[in-house]
């Protein structure tokens, strides 16, 4: 529905991936390699470095030597970290009864995914007391050696989950990648004061240099994006990556590595659900690239750079090099890296053009702005008018229904009415019978007593003269 020009954001699969072609994803910030090969290419690079210093002896060092020496600093550094963990050159070796151990790998067996709680008992139970001892010493050596250079401490970090999943070497991968992202909570939530942002490295000055990016590209359409937006919008959701908005912003407020890269793939799957709001067919890799570029202009998030970083040093290599949130990471990277190096030709504009969005020369197109204001008026119109249709249906069943409790009420009342009234009359003549009846009994006794008064002046009568007549 948009411009139908060449989109300037493209990706493929295999631009994902890692440039040695090992099957991971790779990422802007190992140039274009996955951790794995970045840091068997970076680890014997930093040495020769170190060593390519002029020299006052003349003596000719060779390739062997060289390596000799190299060999030899590495078992010095090896010795050197087991001593700060163990106290002594190799580690101590416990005697440790076969039940026991048993028994502390069949609780870790038995752990529910994500139960962070449940495995903190476990690690805190007697069986287990060697590796909570473990995990105690290093991070009271990080603490106290939190000075060191933040590259060196990603390191340790990574040598240390390393040696801890060999405890585990004969579990499944699930039951090892479970435990180890446990691990991983437990151990960077209380280092993240020390490395987060940390003094050696330039992160807090490229997050303000990426935040002012981001706002000077404020005035980035969806449009120039060819971000795919819903024909019809409610004035409550306006905006359908609101939702992907507020998640990518969260992954600021969360210490574990794991946890931020919740956040980002909570924010990439509401991207995925905008965008198949928006159009009838499925969102390809495009849709969902250009899409999470306008959240990340939308959101500005505080210290992306910082988080990413974060992310990438002490977070756990398999979580970055495959999987959802590997593929959820790598394209926010890419993201990014695309809104670093965003000109004009990637928003299918001239040179000048752009230059004169970024001067707040230009503004978008005040037809467009009118044409999609009078878009959003005629589709709240018609919001509102589907309202009022609704509204009035309401009201006039609500009549029709008024009505016929008012006619049911009235015929309830009538019928009322007319028992009350039969009523009334059979108490008004069971009253009257009650009056009658004591009166008829009064009167009934003074005629008798007159007949009686009678009957005895007629036997008096008869008892006088016997000549006269009775």
């Amino acid at each position: 529905m948009w411009t139908d020009k060449q989109r300037g954001i493209r990706v493929s699969q295999e631009e994902l991936l890692c440039k040695n072609a090992c099957g991971y994803y790779g990422n802007p910030a190992w140039q274009g390699l996955c951790s794995k090969c970045w840091r068997e290419r970076a680890r014997p690079a930093g040495a020769p470095r170190q060593d390519a210093r002029p020299r006052n002896d003349r003596t000719p060092v060779t390739f062997s030597k060289f390596e000799e020496k190299k060999s030899i600093e590495k078992g010095h550094r090896i010795n050197t970290m087991r001593r700060l963990f163990w106290g002594s050159p190799s580690p101590p070796k416990r005697q440790e009864s076969s039940e026991s151990q048993t028994n502390a790998l069949k609780a870790y067996q038995s752990l529910e995914p994500g139960d962070f709680t449940g495995f903190l008992k476990i690690l805190r139970s007697p069986p287990s007391q060697r590796l909570q001892s473990r995990c105690t010493a290093f991070l009271n050596t990080m603490e106290a050696y939190h000075d060191l250079p933040v590259q060196k401490q990603s390191d340790l970090v990574q040598d240390f989950y390393q040696s801890f999943a060999e405890h585990f070497s004969s579990f499944s991968e699930a039951q090892v990648t479970q435990i180890m992202e446990h691990i991983e909570k437990l151990i960077m939530t209380r280092l993240h004061k020390w490395v987060f942002c940390h003094d050696s490295c330039d992160d807090e000055q490229k997050d303000l240099a990426l935040q002012r990016r981001i706002r000077s590209l404020n005035w980035v359409t969806p449009q120039m994006l060819s971000v795919p937006f819903p024909d019809k919008m409610t004035a409550v959701t306006s905006d359908p990556f609101l939702p992907a908005i507020t998640a990518i912003i969260e992954m600021d407020a969360k210490r574990a590595p794991q946890d931020k890269l919740a956040c980002v793939s909570k924010c990439s799957q509401h991207v995925f659900e905008a965008l198949s709001t928006s159009n009838s067919e499925p969102a390809n890799a495009d849709d969902f690239l250009s899409g999470l570029i306008y959240v990340v202009l939308k959101a500005n998030p505080p210290r992306l750079h910082s988080n990413m970083q974060y992310v990438i040093r002490f977070g756990l290599p398999h979580s970055l090099m495959a999987g959802e949130s590997g593929y959820y990471f790598t394209n926010l990277s890419c993201a990014v890296a695309f809104i670093e190096k965003l000109d004009g030709p990637s928003l299918n504009l001239s040179p000048e053009e752009f230059e004169g969005y970024m001067l707040h020369q230009r503004a978008p197109s005040e037809g467009d702005k009118r044409q999609q204001i009078a878009n959003d008026t005629q589709h709240l119109l018609d919001e509102l008018k589907g309202r009022q249709e609704k509204l009035d249906q309401g009201m006039d069943a609500l009549n029709v229904q008024l009505q016929k409790w008012v006619q049911a009420v009235h015929s309830q009342l009538d019928e009322a009415t007319a028992q009350f009234a039969v009523v009334q009359k059979e108490i008004t003549a069971q009253a009257e019978l009650s009056q009658v009846s004591p009166s008829s009994s009064q009167d009934a006794s003074p005629e008798g007593d007159n007949k009686d008064q009678s009957v005895q002046v007629l036997s008096d009568q008869c008892a006088g003269p016997k000549d006269t007549d009775c």
